[in-house]
């Protein structure tokens, strides 16, 4: 999923036949659609605050932890 709004948030928004082969494979069509419209209506509202200036209401200020990416793991041998 993470994939498809990467792909859908680059311009020209070009999605691989590989991606939505695999999405097919795990998703039914009705799905796929509502999942691409968030993805796309989530766009939309970046976009669309970023040419206003809009900024964080703060409503979510405290309620997540932001974790350091993992250290890549090396095989011992």
């Amino acid at each position: 999923m993470l994939d498809l709004a990467v792909a859908m948030a680059k311009t020209p928004a070009e999605i691989p036949n590989g991606l939505m082969e695999r999405l097919r494979a795990r998703f039914a069509e009705e799905q796929l659609v509502e999942l691409a419209a968030v993805i796309a209506w989530e766009n939309y509202r970046a976009r669309f605050n970023r040419v206003f200036g809009v900024q964080s209401s703060g409503f979510s200020h405290g309620a997540f932890c932001a974790l350091p990416e993992a250290a890549p793991q090396h095989d011992a041998t």
